[in-house]
């Protein structure tokens, strides 16, 4: 799964990384960002790519509620097609979330250690993910939509394994334009897009033991993400 990630990248990196043309909100550093926070999207309007923030666990637009948003913060690849939760998004609404790394609980016997995963280069990446809009019942004609995402989550691979048996889907570069483009709904297309994301590349990726202050989203430092032995917290 995936219940923690940073995102710190200036708006100019982000810009460059991910093809993003115009900002409707600035980015804002988040070394904690936990479900039901706010964090940056990017997704492709139809003309240009975005970057906004939404909500973290979504509530599809049917819901009667908010609260189906709570269990919502993930979305399992292997039911992105069967699921009504996922399937319109995956089709209609998709998104990547820029991020400098994400956070996994190694369990080791009565305990729950937290690691950081992130770039060798540090560079930030795109995770997959579904967005949706949805409008309260009882806000009346001029209520505003709540947008909200969730990320979708695939098997773990290489010695991430150690870890979790779940990580978060990530976007490739190469093929983020692929990604959030949705003016392709053949269902080929759509099976391919699932490829993508399938089978994660992990060659980049290195990982090592934090603090655990990181369990507590009230912690929203740069110690969040240190090694324990330089944050000088355990």
């Amino acid at each position: 799964m995936c219940g923690r990630f940073t995102q710190k990248s200036e708006r100019k990196i982000i810009a460059e990384e991910f093809y993003v043309q115009q900002f409707l909100k600035e980015p804002e550093i988040n070394y904690n960002i936990a479900p039901s926070q706010e964090a940056g999207v990017i997704l492709n309007n139809g003309t240009v790519n975005i970057y906004d923030r939404y909500r973290w666990g979504l509530i599809p637009h049917w819901a009667k509620d908010q609260s189906m948003g709570n269990k919502m913060i993930n979305a399992r690849i292997e039911t992105l097609l069967n699921k009504p939760s996922f399937k319109g998004p995956f089709i209609h609404k998709r998104c990547i979330i820029p991020v400098d790394g994400f956070f996994e609980w190694k369990k080791e016997k009565k305990r729950s250690i937290p690691y950081y995963i992130y770039r060798k280069d540090e560079r930030p990446f795109a995770l997959a993910g579904l967005w949706d809009e949805w409008f309260d019942p009882d806000g009346g004609e001029n209520a505003s939509p709540l947008r909200t995402f969730t990320i979708i989550t695939v098997d773990s691979a290489g010695p991430l394994r150690e870890l979790h048996d779940r990580m978060p889907a990530i976007v490739p570069k190469e093929d983020i334009l692929f990604w959030l483009d949705t003016s392709n709904k053949d269902v080929n297309y759509i099976k391919r897009l699932r490829d993508t994301i399938a089978e994660p590349e992990i060659s980049e990726l290195t990982f090592h033991r934090v603090s655990t202050i990181v369990n507590s989203p009230i912690n929203n430092t740069p110690d969040c993400i240190k090694p324990i032995e330089e944050a000088g917290l355990f």
